[in-house]
């Protein structure tokens, strides 16, 4: 699951447990908005963590050598 994930399952979790005043038979619907809302937080944290390192550019500085391109403009008398 990705970032994106997490937070609709908190968004959805949050309309259930703070929102929605409607009765399911055997189904306490504030129990479940929370429910989903610990699980979108945990899926957010999960990502962050294990794949967050994962995403950033690494470059090793010793491995490619620098290249630097001078230009130089020598002034010459024009005829």
């Amino acid at each position: 699951m990705g970032i994106g994930v997490g937070i609709f399952l908190a968004a959805v979790g949050a309309v259930l447990a703070f929102a929605v005043e409607d009765t399911v038979r055997n189904v306490d619907l504030y129990a479940v908005g929370w429910i989903l809302m610990i699980a979108g937080a945990v899926s957010v944290l999960l990502d962050l963590v294990i794949f967050g390192p994962r995403r950033r550019a690494y470059v090793d500085t010793a491995a490619a050598p620098v290249v630097e391109e001078r230009r130089v403009y020598e002034d010459r008398p024009r005829y």
